[in-house]
């Protein structure tokens, strides 16, 4: 015997979806949430990559401004009925939106940003300034 939490209500999908104030469903069906994000330094730059699968890259917003990045996206998609003759009281929206913000160290190049999206991956170049730059060794003579 398996245990199952259960509502203390008889019935629980009835009095949900009719005794609830907004029975035609309310906002149950939005999606926000935070993807992901792995971030790897390397001597060139930063590389982040955010796990965002469903988008196309015409969706994402990708803005600096003081030092912060923020990268943010919006969908809305609607799911139409094939048949047109019939009236439906219920229409089902899907909704997906995310927004990140990243404070950006110093040593990042702010101007040279680069993104790509592929295979559901959302991937943020980010350099470093020529200064910031490991600088090779170099052999010092005695005068």
């Amino acid at each position: 015997m398996s245990l199952v939490k259960r509502n203390n209500v008889m019935f629980p999908t009835f009095f949900d979806e009719v005794l609830n104030p907004d029975w035609f469903g309310g906002m149950e069906n939005k999606k926000s949430f935070v993807p992901a994000v792995n971030i790897l330094e390397n001597d060139k730059g930063f590389s982040l990559a955010l796990a965002v699968p469903g988008f196309k890259k015409e969706d994402f917003k990708i803005e600096v401004d003081k030092e912060v990045l923020t990268v943010s996206a919006e969908v809305k998609t609607e799911k139409e009925s094939e048949d047109k003759t019939e009236m439906y009281s219920r229409k089902e929206f899907s909704f997906s939106s995310f927004k990140r913000l990243f404070t950006l160290p110093k040593t990042v190049n702010s101007d040279e940003i680069n993104a790509t999206y592929e295979a559901g991956v959302l991937t943020l170049t980010l350099p470093k300034k020529d200064e910031a730059l490991p600088k090779p060794k170099r052999l010092i003579e005695i005068a």
